[in-house]
């Protein structure tokens, strides 16, 4: 049987998150056999680090793989992902699953049919305290999980103006697509992926397009307000099938302070993680015979982990083994997607949407 570090993988997009997967493949001692670019400078820099081909044309990259990671800009996944299935690949996909809900429904439509298999990438659920939590849940200790608080907010987090990161036809939005991507999909993981049937939402762009703007620092070159045509921060509530529901928060920029809490409630016990520091504190309460009423606030201490070597190495085992692997799946991003698409909508009409 083949080795999850004999699996030859190549990488498509050789940009920021392409370059750090490389770096993740090659610390674990994977086999790293080329990438793909449009861009002759990025795939200069990509042969240069990591000693491997780069290639103008995907065919003459996926010639060589067993798999490959798929990291371009948002608005190209689909076109990438399906050449991938096309050729008989396994895929992993970083998120979101596309830039607009059509393009993600045809990449899961692909997805389903095809030979290999696409898993996406929310590295999140693999970090140890998230791990611990869902273990948790699983042996009972919450009770019913019924409200999940989900923040990812910066207090100044703006990527560099001018980039994709900040098109609306590129990204297919701003801080709700990019970051918020991750919060929605923690907070349904933590609920078991339920059926989400109603999102009432709000987006906002406070900041991006100001000229006088500050920030200490910004990831990315500052090209200025110019085209800056998506949202910087969302507000949003969702609610499943069985009443249960998750409160959003997600900014690149707001006037407030930095928040990377997740809240998970439960009717016996919940959880505070901090995505920000891996903190992870247990909070319940007990009633004993007499009057020994007491609450409780318990911090877990977890190994350090890093949650996309984790990923990876979840996607090359199951890439080695044939078996497709039954977390990060394609219909579970969809899921998220279809959510994120009714935040923007909710946010446009002014009202809830349903999505039952």
């Amino acid at each position: 049987m083949t080795r999850a570090n004999d699996v030859a993988v190549g990488i498509v997009g050789l940009g920021g998150i392409g370059h750090h997967h490389a770096t993740k493949l090659v610390e674990r001692g994977a086999t790293l056999v080329g990438g793909m670019d449009v861009e002759p400078n990025a795939r200069g820099r990509f042969h240069e680090e990591f000693g491997v081909p780069a290639y103008e044309e995907e065919a003459d990259l996926y010639d060589d793989c067993d798999a490959v990671l798929v990291t371009t800009p948002n608005r190209f996944h689909e076109e990438y992902a399906l050449s991938a299935l096309d050729a008989g690949l396994d895929v992993l996909l970083e998120k979101p699953l596309a830039h607009t809900l059509e393009s993600a429904e045809r990449i899961a439509t692909a997805a389903r049919d095809a030979e290999g298999f696409c898993m996406v990438g929310f590295n999140n659920r693999f970090a140890e305290p998230v791990q611990v939590i869902k273990r948790y849940q699983e042996a009972g200790r919450f009770g019913e999980t019924t409200h999940v608080e989900a923040n990812y907010v910066r207090r100044r987090g703006v990527p560099g103006r001018g980039s994709w990161f900040t098109s609306r036809e590129v990204a297919g939005g701003g801080a709700l697509i990019d970051i918020g991507v991750h919060a929605v999909d923690l907070a349904l993981y933590f609920l078991d992926h339920p059926e989400v049937v109603e999102v009432s939402g709000e987006t906002r762009s406070e900041f991006g397009g100001r000229d006088d703007y500050a920030y200490v620092n910004m990831w990315g070159d500052d090209a200025g307000p110019e085209g800056f045509d998506v949202e910087d921060s969302a507000s949003a509530l969702i609610r499943d099938a069985h009443g249960n529901t998750v409160s959003l928060e997600v900014a690149w920029a707001t006037n407030r302070p930095t928040n990377d809490e997740f809240v998970v409630r439960g009717t016996e016990a919940g959880a505070t993680f901090d995505r920000g520091t891996d903190d992870l504190t247990i909070h319940e309460a007990t009633a004993f015979d007499g009057d020994q009423h007491h609450v409780s606030d318990a911090e877990i201490a977890v190994r350090e982990t890093d949650s996309h070597a984790a990923e990876q190495g979840v996607f090359l085992e199951a890439v080695a083994t044939g078996d497709a692997p039954d977390i990060n799946t394609i219909d579970e991003a969809l899921s998220v997607q279809r959510v994120i698409d009714a935040v923007y909508r909710s946010s446009e009409r002014g009202e809830a949407v349903r999505l039952d």
